[in-house]
């Protein structure tokens, strides 16, 4: 009822499963069909999401049926007696948006935000528009996904300890505007009148302000759904611990494997460099960008860490991108530029003769430097487990820098995350620190020193 009474422009409803999510969607837009106007689309991210047994569309059929709605199952798409029309589409593609170009849709539907990108998200928000007497308005439904842009967009929402949704935020409207990619939160709307536009006549305006809402739902929410299915619970109680805790619990900074490998609270951040630092970067080597058909490759990832004269570890810069071959060496070799010749550089060498040929070239690049090749040598966990073990012990700190979070991110997730770039990298780097040549280096220093 929290949802459905809410005046915000976009509301996000979500949390543990089994709260009703869906059903809320469903009932979102039966305050319009009597006119003849209105139109709602709903969206998820693939057509087959949409027709999976249980989903959007035989849920929809429990309900729109009783109201003398007609389906048309070909298009997805309900028609009610006034001619009011509700749809469903996919979006699976970002450049899936521009199939929606001119268009105006009163009411937007977003089954399972995360699923989503923000590019998609925004690109829409700008066709809901409306001609028909209904105010333009968003509403979407979520499970908890820490590294998705969703959990950015409500983290005033959540605690920042405990990821757990603040009870006394849920329902709570703030007010944004979006300049560039850039979001503008305030408490009030008349707070963010400093940002203006020109209008038709050339004048400056206050860009109007959209409304915002998270309302969190569980599954002991849905008392209907506990008594008719009692199993339920017991299904998400066997879930693996982080699991558990998004769908059951709701949490909104879990993590796959959390705290398992690597824990941000282990890391001091700081701000300064010990003199007589040694350094090395080491890289995790990928060549394909993103695009609308590949848009989650793997990242290049260089991690930079320092071991101190009394044997600690600072860990200095970590850079990470999507680029093709050519943008690769580029990033290493300006990369390389930046941290100096001091900076050993541990590079990935592949099997075979495409291996050899890589080497080499690099090798030629970075003619001057400190570049040394090995072969990856165990399997990731245990490449990282020395480096684990020194960050839990306390003994590595962190250089105070912009790409703390997602390194920070990256690496809670290792090693059940998507990608494990941050994490081969850190690997990579750390691992190169301790080699016997390394080691001879840090002594070296010591004596300069002295």
């Amino acid at each position: 009822m929290a949802f459905l009474g809410t005046p915000a422009d976009i509301a996000i409803y979500g949390g543990g499963a089994g709260g009703g999510k869906t059903w809320a969607l469903l009932m979102e837009p039966l305050r319009h069909v009597a006119n003849p106007e209105f139109g709602a689309v709903f969206f998820r991210r693939t057509t087959v999401q949409i027709r999976n047994e249980g989903g959007l569309w035989d849920e929809s059929q429990k309900l729109y049926r009783h109201l003398n709605a007609k389906p048309k199952e070909l298009n997805l798409e309900w028609k009610f007696p006034s001619g009011a029309t509700v749809s469903m589409a996919h979006l699976e593609y970002d450049k899936t948006v521009n199939n929606w170009q001119g268009s105006q849709i009163a009411l937007e539907l977003f089954d399972e935000l995360t699923h989503f990108t923000e590019k998609q998200f925004f690109y829409m928000l700008s066709r809901n528009r409306s001609m028909c007497g209904v105010r333009p308005y968003v509403r979407a439904s979520c499970n908890p996904d820490a590294d998705s842009w969703v959990a950015r967009f409500i983290a005033w929402w959540i605690d920042e300890k405990t990821g757990y949704p603040i009870p006394e935020r849920a329902g709570v409207l703030r007010y944004f505007v979006r300049i560039g990619d850039a979001i503008h939160w305030a408490d009030n709307p008349a707070d963010l009148a400093q940002y203006t536009m020109k209008d038709e006549d050339g004048n400056e305006v206050p860009i109007p302000p959209k409304s915002v809402t998270f309302i969190p739902a569980k599954l002991t929410d849905n008392k209907a759904l506990m008594n008719a299915d009692p199993g339920y619970m017991a299904n998400l109680m066997a879930l693996s611990t982080v699991e558990r805790e998004r769908l059951l619990g709701g949490n909104w900074k879990i993590r796959p494997a959390g705290g398992l490998l690597f824990r941000r609270g282990w890391c001091d951040v700081v701000d300064a460099v010990p003199a007589g630092t040694v350094w090395a970067r080491g890289w995790d080597l990928a060549a394909t960008p993103k695009t609308d058909t590949t848009p989650d490759p793997d990242a290049t990832a260089g991690a930079k860490i320092g071991k101190t004269p009394d044997g600690r570890y600072i860990v200095g810069d970590f850079v990470e991108d999507w680029l093709s071959p050519n943008g690769v060496r580029s990033l290493i070799k300006n990369t390389a530029a930046q941290d100096g010749q001091g900076t050993q550089i541990s590079l990935p060498q592949d099997p075979g003769q495409a291996g050899k040929d890589q080497k080499q070239n690099l090798a030629k690049m970075l003619t001057g430097y400190d570049v040394r090749f090995s072969p990856e040598s165990g399997d990731k966990v245990t490449r990282f487990s020395p480096f684990s073990a020194q960050a839990e012990a306390g003994n590595v700190v962190v250089l105070r820098g912009h790409w703390n979070e997602a390194w920070f991110s990256s690496l809670e997730g290792f090693p059940e995350a998507a990608h494990d770039d941050a994490a081969d990298s850190t690997s990579r780097a750390f691992n190169a620190l301790n080699e016997p040549k390394a080691q001879v280096a840090m002594m070296l220093t010591k004596r300069h020193r002295r």
